[in-house]
Formats: structure tokens, sequence, C-alpha cells
């Protein structure tokens, strides 16, 4: 897909600040230090409408991001981090629950990971989460760039494997460095918008 237009729209905290349009969305989920801002930039073609940071956990609000004016993606705050008080994380939490369980124009969730570690027991609880939700899931495993090539299937499948039950979710290694595997990200969004 091209994209020719993207613009953050609304960073929003609750639903009463979400965007009030029956446009589709797409959210974007993972790790604090997973690589999201760097995979929507890359995905989209832009260097940094999304800000990337050196210091994990700066997303602290559902970001907006309006693509073409055909959908939105939202950029949901990390998970993980452990410089973030409790009671910081906790807003976080009933912040993204409020959004995953009630926002009817949310199609697809993407879950982003680093290829070359196994997910953390916050991400299998992401993808167990999404999925009792009824809520398509898409598995991005980033930072392709920095392990050899004869290796991907095996992280893919070490990947696969720890999500056990929910092993049937499609995983696409990409690389925010190289584009890798852009057309095979936009060939699974465009069945959800």
């Amino acid at each position: 897909m091209k994209v020719t237009k993207a613009e953050i729209v609304i960073s929003a905290v609750s639903k009463a600040q979400y965007p009030k349009t029956n446009i589709k969305e797409i959210a974007l989920a993972g790790r604090s230090n997973v690589g999201k801002s760097s995979f929507i930039n890359r995905v989209i073609g832009r260097k940094n409408l999304v800000r990337t940071s050196s210091k994990p956990g700066k997303t602290r609000t559902l970001n907006f991001y309006t693509i073409n004016d055909l959908f939105y993606f939202v950029d949901v705050p990390g998970y993980g981090y452990a410089q973030v008080s409790k009671s910081e994380r906790a807003k976080w939490g009933q912040m993204m629950e409020e959004y995953f369980e009630t926002r009817e124009q949310l199609q697809l969730v993407i879950l982003i990971v680093d290829i070359r570690h196994s997910p953390t027991s916050e991400d299998i609880q992401m993808v167990d989460y999404v999925t009792y939700l009824d809520i398509p899931l898409l598995i991005i495993a980033t930072k392709l760039d920095k392990i050899s090539k004869n290796k991907v299937s095996q992280h893919v499948r070490q990947i696969k494997q720890s999500f056990g039950k929910n092993n049937n979710v499609p995983i696409i290694p990409f690389s925010a460095k190289t584009s890798e595997n852009k057309d095979l990200v936009w060939r699974e969004i465009k069945k959800y918008i």
C-alpha cells in the first residue's frame, strides 16, 4: 500500500477522547523496547511520524494515527517497562482494557515481538487476552536484520511454540531497518481495512 497521508489525530486516555468516526482501527501492542515506533514509521514510509526514543516507555496514551484517511493505527502504551510506578502501570492497564473491550472499530491487533528473544509472559498474556476477546491477531517479529537468514525459521518456530494453544496466529518476521517483508505486512493489514 502506498501511504500518501499519515498524521496523528489525537492522544487519548479514555473512551470520551477516541475519534468520533466509524473508520476501522488496527492496534499495535508490545513491550516498551521492542520497536513499535520504528515498525510504524517504516511500514508507512515516514522517518519520524511516530517518535522513537532510546528510553523505552515513552508512549503513555492511545495514539491514533490516520493513514490515507482509510484507517487508524492505534499505538498503545508498551508494557513491561520497569521504571514506571505500579499505579501508572495500573492506569495504562485500565486504559488499554477499556479500548480493547469496548472499541467496535478495532479490527486487528498487531503484537510486536523481538525475533531474537522468546516472548515474555506479558506477550503470552496479551495473546491470550486478545484471543479471549475474539479480536484477530497478527504477530510481527521485528529486528529480523539482527539474526542470520538461516536462523529465521528456528526463531519463528520458537515464538510459535511459546504461544502454546494460540500458536496458529500468523507471524511475520520484519526489519524496520531494511523493510524486509513490508509487502507481506500490508497484505495482512489489507484484509482488515
